[in-house]
């Protein structure tokens, strides 16, 4: 890891712990009446998936740099960590998080006993991967509603998260559950006007700073209000996906796009006092794409 990820990282998570509790100097935090509120609190990263040009993981770490990006995720477990490292290093972009590389197939809620114990194993050596190369977070789909009861799907979720927290809290890398359109912890066939209560009870029952949650503010618009779910999860978000969605159309569109309320979605992570990574989930493409989407991110965020 570079002194330049420790450092950004080290800062991320100090100045959210301040905010937290209301110890940040007032000189210091937002107004939140002002269009750039969030600007200074939000760090913007994005999927390697995203990152379409030529060459190894120096040339697509560049490239998001020079996009306008401040960090980038990866998939795990399934990298070169040598490989990863070395992009850090001559790009100074830091790896700030992973995504699972197979939790939709391996998935932690499958019928078969072998199954999870596989996405254990998996999650596993994500976390120990992430950690690796100097990332804070693991993101996990916890598997699917259909997999079984809601009462099956919840104990199976949750006694693999339980056996991983003494890894993650080890190593220092909080398990980020995203909100999916996985058919669990949510309504499927409900209307827009679902709460984040099951979600919270999910997170809470482990009593641990390391599990989390990423959320996913596309994904989420088809069930209710943004706004009034960011403010439920509270501190328990501690990472964020975009992507536009229309309810209209029904369909992701990109950044700024559709029907999302950005201007309430500002002030809701304004009065939970968020601090930290935004991560765009979009088509990519090469450079002048991803400056495309960055400064979409920076339009609906006011960064």
């Amino acid at each position: 890891m570079t002194s330049t990820s420790f450092t950004r990282r080290h800062f991320l998570h100090s100045a959210a712990a301040l905010t937290a509790t209301g110890l940040l100097p007032r000189s210091l935090q937002a107004d939140p009446d002002a269009a750039n509120a969030l600007a200074g609190r939000i760090y913007k990263t994005l999927k390697i998936g995203m990152v379409q040009v030529p060459g190894g993981l120096v040339e697509k770490f560049r490239a998001a740099k020079a996009a306008g990006f401040q960090g980038i995720e990866l998939n795990a477990p399934g990298f070169d960590v040598k490989e990863v490292r070395q992009a850090i290093e001559e790009t100074g972009l830091p790896v700030d998080g992973t995504v699972g590389s197979s939790h939709w197939k391996i998935r932690h809620t499958d019928p078969d006993p072998a199954v999870r114990k596989e996405a254990l194993q998996t999650q596993l050596e994500a976390l120990r991967q992430t950690h690796a190369v100097g990332g804070s977070t693991s993101l996990i789909v916890l598997g699917r509603g259909d997999d079984g009861t809601p009462e099956e799907v919840w104990a199976r979720a949750t006694e693999n998260i339980a056996q991983a927290i003494p890894l993650a809290a080890e190593l220092g890398v909080t398990i980020a559950i995203e909100n999916v359109w996985n058919q669990f912890l949510y309504n499927h066939d409900g209307g827009v006007d679902q709460s984040a209560e099951e979600f919270v009870k999910f997170v809470d029952q482990f009593q641990s700073p390391f599990v989390a949650m990423h959320f996913d503010i596309g994904n989420h618009w088809k069930y209710g209000n943004i706004a009034d779910w960011i403010r439920q999860l509270g501190k328990r978000i501690v990472k964020l996906d975009v992507k536009g969605f229309s309810r209209a159309e029904d369909k992701f569109m990109p950044i700024g796009e559709g029907d999302i309320d950005f201007t309430s979605i500002r002030k809701a992570l304004l009065d939970i006092n968020y601090y930290g990574w935004l991560a765009a989930e979009v088509k990519g493409g090469d450079v002048d794409a991803l400056k495309v989407v960055a400064g979409q991110m920076d339009q609906a965020f006011g960064l």
